[in-house]
């Protein structure tokens, strides 16, 4: 994948377009935790929030700058 990437003629880092991703896939996993009630196993729900988040964002952001 190109470190940078062409949107309507502006160009801007490969890490932007992972953002959104891991962003996205943050809050599919977030709706699917709370529908199946799995916070309540957790101490704190907005630090494994934060987490989720981090870990994705890492993987995706560790297979482009590899």
């Amino acid at each position: 994948m190109p470190r940078e990437i062409a949107f309507h003629g502006l160009y801007m880092p490969t890490m932007t377009l992972l953002f959104v991703l891991a962003a996205g896939l943050a809050w599919a996993f977030d709706r699917l935790f709370a529908s199946l009630d799995v916070y309540r196993f957790f101490w704190h729900p907005a630090l494994l929030r934060l987490s989720l988040f981090v870990c994705l964002f890492g993987a995706m952001a560790l297979t482009v700058y590899r």
